[in-house]
């Protein structure tokens, strides 16, 4: 199943975000998050929290924070496309430019980790994060994450 529509809003998919290193992105995330009608302040606290176990930038310039928090209905994500590249401790040490965040009710574990191969898997694909990065507006990033439901509705 590559559509993402059952956890990402048109809403929650940013372009062109400008900050300088990772603390000003989880800040951003947790704007994203406030739009959203999530806390955004404990959102960044468990993203942090999560983030000093270990690196969630997994190559290739992309990165997948993500947290669990409590009272949220569902699984929930954000992207955001990157202005320009920033360091993140990446397991192959390139600056992050595509960040989806994904965070999960805290009693959704099965859930949560499935949710979260399948956006890795998604972001592995080498053709797909040249669209993503060739995207003209956060209105085609959005479609291309949900280009099976598109299609399927035709």
């Amino acid at each position: 199943m590559q559509d993402f529509s059952d956890l990402l809003r048109p809403e929650a998919v940013y372009k062109d975000v400008a900050v300088a290193h990772k603390k000003g992105l989880f800040a951003q995330l947790a704007t994203a998050a406030d739009a959203l009608g999530l806390d955004g302040r404990l959102t960044a606290e468990r993203l942090v929290a999560r983030e000093k176990i270990g690196s969630t930038g997994f190559g290739g310039g992309v990165a997948i924070p993500h947290a669990r928090l409590p009272d949220l209905p569902a699984v929930t994500g954000v992207f955001m496309r990157l202005a320009q590249p920033i360091e993140f401790d990446a397991v192959d040490d390139l600056p992050v430019d595509l960040v989806f965040m994904l965070v999960s009710p805290v009693e959704a574990g099965a859930e949560h980790l499935k949710a979260l191969a399948r956006v890795s898997r998604r972001l592995r694909d080498r053709t797909f994060l040249g669209k993503l990065r060739g995207a003209g507006s956060p209105d085609a990033l959005y479609a291309l994450f949900t280009a099976d439901a598109a299609r399927d509705a035709a």
